[in-house]
This record gives structure tokens, C-alpha cells and sequence, in this order.
């Protein structure tokens, strides 16, 4: 990243509430090269220009640094792709312990190279159907956030995420702008899911008219 979009990011993180210093400023870089990189090869992120993926994926990605509860904790980004949310996440939250699930071969053999060059730690990586994983006992309450960006319709969503995380973790799901009505239509699985809704907001990245809407669940004790 040339130094113009290196202060974009840095000036829209610190809008959003996540400070960046030096090294993650050029993790950031690093990754923002080899997502355009391989971008060329695979279908990782629809938008291909150095300003977009600075504000449409990396500073849209830490809007919700500042709603994890357990930045030390586990977190596990459900429709991964090109590692959107959860990558940049780890970055700015370095203590994050972090599993990325996706489906596709080809994107998760990026997600490796990234990990790797970016020599990032505690980051596990699952080539796998997410409805596949669903009564695995190694993943049944394990995590204290599930994180998804505008994968999983929410009442679907809800389902998948209550059988991953434990009681009092939350959900955070990324939507676009106009989702009250799939928030209206998720109110009548979270009794079955044992979620309930605790906060919902509209976040619009600095800079730019593109909004979207971040919905908070949280699971239930018992």
C-alpha cells in the first residue's frame, strides 16, 4: 500500500475505535498486496481496486473489533473467503484466537498463504461446509464470539452460531443496510436457538455512503 492508503486506513480504523500502530499497519499492507495478488487468480473479494479493499473489507472488518467482549478469546468467522472479517480482526486483536471456516479449496489454500506470510499465530483453519460441522463435540461450545459478514440469512444464522458458542458468547453479524425485516423474521427461532437480541446498529464507513447494519445476539445460559 502506497502511503496515502496506509493513512486512510490508519485514520479509518481510528474513526471506527481500533487504533493501528507500525506493525499492524504493515500487516495490513502485506495482506492487502496478496489479496490483490491472488484476487487476479481466484474470486476472493468482488472489489479490486487498492481504495476499496482498504475501506469496503479492511476498516468494514473492524467495525466490530470494538464489540468483542473477549478479545483474548475464541472467535470463529463462519463463510471466511479471502478471511473477511476474521484476518483483519486478528490483526488489530492480536490476542484473538481465531478459526476460519470456509468451503471452497481454492479460497482456503489463500487463507494458509496468508497465515503463513503473515506469520500469524493462534489461527486455525477448517476446509468444511459449516452445516457439516454442526454436532462435532470438539466445536459444541467452544467459542465466545461467532463472527459472519453477510453470509448466512439471520434466522439461519442463529441456528448455526447457538450450537457453537458458549453461554453469554455473542454473535455479531455484519449485514447490509436493509435488514430489518430478516431481523423481524429471526425473532421467531431465538427461542429455540436460545439467543436473544442485544443490541443493533447502523455503522457508515468513514469517508464514504457505504452503511451497513451490525446485529448482536447473545446466548443464552442455559
Amino acid at each position: 500500500m502506497d502511503k496515502s492508503l496506509i493513512h486512510t486506513l490508519s485514520e479509518g480504523a481510528a474513526a471506527v475505535g481500533v487504533p493501528l500502530g507500525k506493525a499492524e499497519l504493515d500487516l495490513f499492507a502485506l495482506y492487502h498486496r496478496e489479496l490483490l495478488l491472488w484476487n487476479r487468480r481466484i474470486n476472493l473479494i468482488s472489489e479490486r481496486t487498492s481504495q476499496e479493499i482498504v475501506v469496503r473489507h479492511f476498516i468494514d472488518s473492524l467495525t466490530a473489533a470494538p464489540l468483542i467482549k473477549r478479545p483474548e478469546g475464541l472467535l470463529i468467522d463462519i463463510g471466511s473467503g479471502g478471511g473477511l472479517p476474521g484476518v483483519p480482526l486478528r490483526i488489530a486483536v492480536p490476542a484473538l484466537k481465531l478459526t476460519l471456516v470456509e468451503s471452497s479449496r481454492k479460497k482456503t489454500s489463500f487463507l494458509a498463504h496468508i497465515v503463513r506470510t503473515c506469520r500469524l499465530d493462534n489461527v486455525t483453519i477448517i476446509r468444511e461446509r459449516v452445516e457439516t460441522l454442526i454436532g462435532e463435540t470438539a466445536c459444541a461450545g467452544a467459542y465466545d464470539t461467532v463472527i459472519s459478514r453477510a453470509v448466512f440469512k439471520l434466522p439461519e444464522l442463529l441456528r448455526i452460531a447457538s450450537f457453537f458458542l458458549k453461554p453469554e458468547g455473542l454473535l455479531i453479524a455484519l449485514k447490509g443496510p436493509d435488514s430489518q425485516a430478516e431481523i423481524a423474521e429471526a425473532e421467531s427461532v431465538l427461542t429455540a436457538a436460545g439467543m436473544v437480541l442485544t443490541a443493533c446498529r447502523d455503522s457508515r464507513l468513514p469517508g464514504t455512503n457505504f452503511s451497513r447494519k451490525i446485529v448482536i445476539y447473545k446466548r443464552l445460559s442455559s
